[in-house]
């Protein structure tokens, strides 16, 4: 008898155990705004025990597309401000990034962000001129003499109305980023703006850089970033343009042999984030998502200049072949019908950056 009435005892106890355990279950409820929602009942640590580091878990997650590969400077901005984010947040915001346009090329990226689909991400500020006429600016060629200048009107009051101004667009313009000057590259030798004519020139998917390639008397081929390799090794086109670091991580400089620095380009990047995404942050998350950002451009900047080194060193060593251009003159001269034509468009920017020369 003590027998049975100690195994019903043992039964009560575990089917009480059992229900309890059911009923802690179920409770987190999905956030809204296409971010993922973790955390709820079942996460939080029992009763008088102290939280771990890794016992809280992010109320908020979001994805950031980029283009490049992961130990690319531009990715590694996109950490340091997702770290950032995190940090100001105590983890509540996790911002996951995704390189190697795992997400898709940049165009379609853009136009996810627009939708809300896609949070976040890194994009040249080339690729946002369809989506935003007044970044069209930046693919006009020569019209920043140096870093320095550039730098100079991007921290400016009016560099930052620009960014102000793509909330227009579905977009919330929260950073620049750095990615140097842009130069040709061929399968061809290049030794002057001469050797440009006739070829066929890959560009940025944006009417201002096919307007720029043709002043030089070449053939513009729109063409996303990823399809570039396959298209120079086969020969559909023989040139295209970027800055050291694309052109060595991007392998471009195992098939085409000829660099020219002609630097016409200085086309900044773009953190930016969707504002169907945005609006729905608190006051309180809206700002310190913006602060992250520009506290990351620093460091972004910084790990630039030393990826851009290692890339040059690295493409000299392979044996292209690097063409200095002492005398721009040529080349600012054969471009200027591309100025001209879309200067009007542009004025009140023009003569900002004008301005900063000073």
């Amino acid at each position: 008898m003590k027998k049975l009435m100690t195994g019903a005892v043992a039964t009560v106890v575990l089917a009480s155990m059992m229900l309890a355990g059911c009923g802690s279950a179920g409770n987190s409820k999905p956030s809204s705004g296409g971010a993922s929602s973790a955390g709820g009942a079942g996460s939080q640590p029992a009763a008088g025990t102290a939280a771990k580091p890794e016992d809280k878990k992010p109320s908020l997650t979001f994805r950031l597309a980029d283009t490049h590969p992961p130990d690319y400077p531009t990715v590694m901005g996109d950490k340091k401000f997702a770290e950032l984010v995190s940090q100001k947040t105590n983890g509540r915001i996790k911002i996951d990034v995704y390189p190697s346009s795992q997400l898709g090329e940049e165009k379609a990226v853009v136009e996810q962000v627009q939708l809300g689909a896609i949070e976040f991400t890194r994009v040249s500020s080339g690729a946002v001129a369809d989506f935003n006429k007044p970044m069209g600016v930046f693919s006009l060629p020569y019209i920043f003499d140096s870093e320095e200048h550039e730098w100079k009107f991007l921290n400016s009051a009016d560099g930052n109305k620009l960014l102000d101004g793509m909330s227009g667009s579905k977009l919330i313009g929260l950073a620049y980023y750095d990615s140097g000057a842009r130069h040709f590259y061929s399968r061809k030798p290049v030794k002057s703006v001469a050797d440009i004519k006739g070829q066929k020139i890959r560009v940025i998917q944006n009417k201002i850089n096919i307007d720029l390639v043709e002043s030089l008397g070449a053939s513009a081929t729109p063409m996303p970033y990823g399809d570039v390799f396959s298209a120079l090794q086969t020969g559909v086109i023989d040139a295209a343009e970027n800055n050291w670091p694309s052109f060595d991580t991007s392998n471009h400089y195992s098939v085409a042999k000829n660099m020219i620095l002609d630097g016409h380009q200085r086309v900044p990047e773009l953190l930016m984030m969707s504002k169907a995404a945005f609006d729905k942050l608190s006051d309180e998350d809206k700002k310190i998502v913006k602060q992250a950002a520009l506290d990351s451009v620093q460091y972004q900047r910084d790990e630039w200049k030393k990826f851009e080194k290692k890339s040059e060193e690295k493409i000299r060593a392979a044996g292209v072949t690097i063409t200095e251009v002492k005398d721009v003159k040529p080349w600012q001269d054969a471009v200027k019908p591309a100025i001209d034509k879309y200067r009007a468009e542009f004025k009140d920017v023009l003569e900002a950056i004008d301005k900063a020369r000073k």
